[in-house]
């Protein structure tokens, strides 16, 4: 029997999250209004992710005022700058304004990684996130009216475990890579543990990715009659406690990655073999200064059995 998708994933705040939304990283402005317009008037979006470190903010709100579509219609995302760990209020601010919107459904730490100058990568070494996390905590706190969840992006289990062991308000999300090459199921079973679903970042394994042509993935994708980008999308979308972001400005895909194909289990467990021959990672945390903040190697997120 396939394995059914689902449209939306309950947090633990008891709000529905969609399951699929449009991911806007490198999406520039100039492109990314249109892409945004088209997902909700057009193609059914009913989320929309993107993040201050995009700079694109204010382009996707224009998307979303000129597709003339209701805001509580839709779910929206957006990220805590690693340079505003200090302007935890001000950034939420800042994002208000930037996006026109009166709220926010889902604010997330974009990394745990105080920066002073992201564009450098030069770490803020005078900061600990943890402490990040319990002024986001306050500011959510006494903000419900204009952030109605909050949640963290790129945390390992390290990460987690710390994280969780003062918390007073558990992450409702943790935004990660995942993809076949990358199953990270140590993280991936830690935050299901918790209650914090987990959204899938970069599914395809980003640009020109080998996924793309992987003999598995293109014998999926020519059964089901459908791009491989889909195959690889919905592999994510079946998952439980999962959601996941395609991207792309052009509308032809923007409409083709939201409609998703159900898998049979033996077609799952083909797809999550793939790891046994390649992994890579797309976006590695060394890039802020701050080490490998607490991930494995490439090799040793191979494994598939828990341990937490």
């Amino acid at each position: 029997m396939p394995i059914t998708t689902s449209t939306t994933v309950t947090l633990n705040t008891g709000a529905e999250m969609p399951v699929v939304g449009l991911g806007t990283w490198k999406s520039a402005p100039g492109q990314v209004e249109a892409a945004v317009e088209y997902a909700l008037k057009e193609a059914g979006y009913k989320h929309i992710d993107t993040a201050t470190a995009y700079d694109n903010e204010r382009a996707v709100g224009q998307g979303i005022k000129a597709s003339g579509v209701p805001r509580e219609s839709f779910f929206l995302t957006t990220k805590l700058n690693n340079n505003d760990h200090e302007r935890v209020q001000e950034a939420l601010e800042y994002s208000l304004e930037q996006l026109d919107t009166p709220y926010i459904d889902l604010w997330l730490m974009h990394w745990p990684a105080p920066m002073i100058d992201p564009s450098q990568g030069t770490p803020d070494k005078r900061l600990d996130w943890l402490d990040t996390w319990k002024r986001m905590e306050e500011v959510y706190e006494k903000n419900r009216d204009k952030v109605r969840a909050i949640g963290v992006s790129n945390f390992s289990v390290p990460y987690l475990n710390r994280l969780l062991k003062v918390a007073k308000v558990v992450p409702a999300v943790n935004q990660i890579e995942l993809h076949p090459s990358l199953p990270q199921q140590e993280v991936v079973d830690r935050s299901a543990k918790a209650g914090i679903v987990v959204t899938s970042y970069s599914p395809l394994g980003s640009d020109r990715s080998p996924l793309l042509t992987d003999p598995t993935i293109l014998k999926v994708a020519k059964k089901y009659d459908v791009e491989p980008a889909a195959i690889l999308i919905s592999f994510q979308a079946i998952q439980p406690n999962r959601t996941v972001l395609p991207k792309s400005v052009t509308p032809a895909r923007i409409k083709s990655n939201v409609n998703l194909v159900d898998l049979t289990p033996e077609e799952v467990q083909e797809i999550k073999n793939i790891s046994k021959t390649s992994v890579f990672r797309v976006c590695a945390p060394q890039w802020t200064g701050w080490g490998d903040l607490g991930f494995p190697t490439d090799t040793e997120a191979l494994g598939v059995e828990s341990s937490v």
